[in-house]
């Protein structure tokens, strides 16, 4: 649980990260970002970023995957 925690907690520290889970006993890593505030290339960055930052501060069996989620919504109305 604490690897998890921390896992979460090291994603959401980043600028623009919205929402962070850990699935699958901390073997993967879902992060979610505000796509007004992050383009798709911080995206890419930020995956990499935690991915690195994961690997040398973090001990952990295995490999983690590091997901990141940017998502635009927009939704209309017509009466």
């Amino acid at each position: 649980m604490k690897r998890r925690r921390d896992m979460e907690d090291l994603a959401l520290s980043f600028q623009g990260v919205n929402k962070a889970y850990a699935i699958q006993a901390g073997r993967e890593l879902r992060v979610m970002v505000e796509s007004d505030k992050v383009t798709d290339a911080q995206a890419d960055e930020i995956s990499m970023q935690l991915a690195d930052r994961i690997q040398n501060e973090m001990t952990y069996p295995g490999q983690v995957r590091v997901t990141v989620i940017r998502e635009k919504r927009s939704v209309a109305v017509a009466k």
